[in-house]
């Protein structure tokens, strides 16, 4: 029998569903609507029960969805349920404050090594976490069977580095380097752009502050 592909867009909203039960959770609120759910994201409820119908039958007619149960789903479906432990490359301002924020270990992701070129921050720490040398990415996740990477270093270094990273066994990638990777089918890249995504904020304002014509 042929696997479903779930499309990417679903998998995004998954993530947006848990932090909104979690919320709910810690409100003591015990069940939700489907729709209630769609509402706090500009879907419809069609949508919502798509989207989690890929993954099994979770709500109860007329009722919805028990809350605390269908954050044990979501964080089953996203692998949530262990703790990852991840890679971090790159030790400039971003890289920096990707190391330090205590959110990700708070969600299961813990950034356990940073690599650099940088001499002068090779064999150091930060945050606790040993920095080692660019050159040992390979050998030192397969090591440690890390399957999560992080790149956090400018474009032109991008693609060497992760060939490296799926040369050590990593299959899933965060990129914030502005750049065009090319990778196996088996190896998942998630492009973070943060100057894309200013220029579209940036459009947002530009229309809102536009005048708007008037007819006579």
């Amino acid at each position: 029998m042929k696997a479903i592909k779930i499309p990417d867009k679903t998998i995004a909203r998954l993530s947006i569903y848990l932090r909104c039960v979690e919320e709910l959770e810690s409100k003591g609120t015990a069940s939700i609507s489907s729709t209630q759910l769609a509402d706090r994201f500009g879907l419809n409820s069609a949508q919502v029960r798509k989207d989690l119908a890929y993954f099994g039958q979770f709500g109860i007619r007329g009722l919805g969805y028990y809350v605390t149960p269908l954050r044990h789903s979501l964080e089953e479906i996203l692998g949530l349920k262990r703790a990852w432990n991840v890679a971090l490359v790159g030790l400039g301002n971003l890289g920096a404050a990707l190391a330090a924020y205590k959110g990700f270990q708070e969600k299961g992701f813990k950034i356990s090594v940073v690599f650099d070129r940088d001499p002068d921050k090779i064999g150091r720490q930060i945050e606790g976490i040993p920095v080692m040398d660019i050159e040992a990415i390979a050998s030192v996740v397969r090591k440690r069977k890390i399957k999560i990477g992080i790149l956090a270093v400018p474009a032109s270094a991008a693609q060497a580095i992760l060939d490296a990273f799926v040369k050590g066994g990593v299959i899933a990638v965060l990129n914030f380097a502005p750049a065009q990777l090319t990778a196996p089918r088996s190896v998942k890249v998630q492009n973070v752009d943060l100057s894309a995504l200013l220029k579209t904020l940036s459009y947002h304002i530009a229309q809102a502050e536009r005048p708007t014509s008037s007819t006579p």
